[in-house]
Parts: C-alpha cells; structure tokens; sequence
C-alpha cells in the first residue's frame, strides 16, 4: 500500500517499507519474491493512472504536480528536458530521481507514448527500483534490525526531530519563491497585454524559451524560439533597441 500510496503522489516514503520488507524477508517471515511482485505491481498500477490521466488531461496534470511540489519554478521545465533528451526510457530510472517518478508518467500519457511500450519500460523500472531497495534490506537485514531497535528506544522525539527539519525545509523554500515573485511582480505582463501591445504594432523582442517538445503546444506569433544558453550569449547591443519579454514554462 506504501508504494501504491507513493506512486499516486501521496507523502508516505516507499523506501523504508521497501528496505524492511526485504529485512523481513531475509529472516525468512516473508517470501522475497512475493515482496518484488507485490511492490512492482504496486507501483505500475499508480502509474498506468497518471499515464491514463496524462494521456487523457495533457500538460494541465504535469501543471498540476508542479504546482503542489517544493520546487514549482523548476519542475516542468527539468522534467521535460529530460525527457525529450531519454524519451520513454526515462521511466527506468525516474523512481530512484525524487520527485521526477510521479511527474513523469503523466509525461509519458501527455505525448502518447504507446501503451504496451510505456507498460514495458514502467514495469522495468518499478522492478529495477523495488527490486533494488528490497534486496539491499534483506542484504543488511542484521543491521536494519538493530537500527530499528535503536530508533525504537529514541522514542518520539525522533519523529519530532524529522517532522521539524522537514516543515523548516519547506518554510525556507516557500520563503525563496514568495521573495522572488516579489522581486519578478513589477517586471511581469499580462497575456491580454502582451496581445494588446502586439497588435498595436509595438517594437517588442519575444523569445520563447520553453523546452521544443512543448512547441506543440502553440508558439506567440512572431516570438523567437531560443534557449536560455543561447539567449545568454547575445550580446546586449542587440537589445538594447527593444523592450525585450521572455516566456517560459
């Protein structure tokens, strides 16, 4: 259930459960096989459902997951990015990447990957990744006991510790965006504005700096597709003469 409960986006960490199961195993309580099956099965049914939601809701999904994730600026534009680079073989290592597992198979559906081919390379992937965690538990299983017997005898305050370095990290990373949408609030424009000023024949320079695979998607008539290592490397004479506006994911 913890692996399902993760792969659906759901905050309950998989890895421990998958370390102890194969503790567990190891002292000869569980089948090991059973434990990999399980798990792996676990895991490609939550994905075939973002696969299923992607494919059916497109980028709105892949919008959706970025928005609730703790690094929201970055997320759509490196997911893609990696992705147009690996394609759907991304999907064989994306569970051992935080936060790129779940965002990633909605990816897949969003540019219809077929879905015997996703189901192949997710069902390696889920088993490469439960397989692994499993087996290093029941490697160590000696040492994962006594390392529960002493988180055991720390008690509560063990849990209390975790729970405050994990809000402190989130506070500190709400408190980097809110000031830089601060900083980026008098500099933005509005769609409908940019329109405006676009029809009234305004000397504007437009680069679009979203990853190619979301061209697609629809380009701003008259913006200049470009990325950000080459938008660097003009030089500022050739802006200088134009209100310069850049678009991103």
């Amino acid at each position: 259930m913890a692996v399902l409960a993760e792969q659906l986006g759901i905050p309950v960490p998989a890895t421990p459960v998958l370390l102890a199961a194969g503790a567990v195993a190891g002292m000869g309580s569980l089948s090991l096989g059973a434990c990999v099956l399980i798990a792996m099965v676990s895991a490609v049914l939550g994905d075939i459902i973002w696969f299923l939601l992607g494919k059916r809701y497109g980028s709105a999904i892949l919008s959706l997951l970025c928005r609730i994730s703790l690094e929201p600026d970055s997320c759509v534009n490196y997911t893609k990015r990696v992705y147009s680079k690996f394609g759907p073989s991304t999907l064989l290592f994306a569970k051992f990447v935080p936060g790129l597992s779940t965002v990633m198979t909605p990816l897949a559906g969003r540019f219809r990957v077929p879905f015997g081919r996703f189901l192949i390379f997710d069902s390696a992937g889920a088993l490469l990744w439960t397989g692994s965690y499993i087996f290093v538990g029941w490697l160590f299983r000696t040492e994962l006991e006594r390392l529960a017997d002493g988180l055991f005898r720390m008690g509560s305050s063990l849990g209390v510790f975790i729970f405050a370095v994990i809000a402190l990290y989130a506070l500190y990373r709400y408190a980097r965006r809110r000031d830089l949408y601060r900083e980026l609030r008098l500099s933005r424009i509005a769609p409908w504005e940019l329109k405006e000023r676009i029809d009234l024949g305004e000397s504007l320079l437009i680069f679009d700096l979203r990853n190619p695979i979301e061209w697609d998607e629809g380009i701003i008539p008259g913006a200049t597709l470009i990325s950000i290592t080459e938008l660097s490397e003009k030089s500022p004479e050739t802006l200088e003469n134009s209100e310069v506006i850049l678009y991103c994911s």
